[in-house]
This record gives C-alpha cells, sequence and structure tokens, in this order.
C-alpha cells in the first residue's frame, strides 16, 4: 500500500474542536510537525477534512 506524509502548515487556533481532535489523531500538533502514514481509506477520510490545514505527500 501506498504511503503518505502529512505536514501540518497551519495553526489550530480559532479552529472547531472536531479538527483539533482529528489532528491530534494524526499525531500533528505545531506547524512543521510531520507524520507518515499507510494510505488507508481513515487515514484519507482524516486527511480530506484538514486539508486546509496540512499538506500531504506522497511517498
Amino acid at each position: 500500500m501506498a504511503k503518505v506524509r502529512v505536514t501540518q502548515t497551519n495553526s489550530l487556533i480559532g479552529r472547531p474542536e472536531r479538527q483539533h481532535k482529528i489532528m491530534q489523531a494524526l499525531g500533528l500538533g505545531r506547524i512543521g510537525k510531520s507524520r507518515e502514514f499507510e494510505n488507508t481509506p481513515q487515514i484519507q477520510g482524516m486527511i480530506n477534512k484538514v486539508t486546509h490545514l496540512v499538506k500531504v505527500e506522497n511517498l
């Protein structure tokens, strides 16, 4: 399965609690932090909810 790297690019200040929880579940919490994941439907769904806060790269 393909891998993706997710990097936080924007702040969570003033964002809804739901977006805070999604970012926490992705293991992100500060600008510039990156994590790598298998590109599963569950991860892709979480990324789709916070696309305005993250940058996604295919590996």
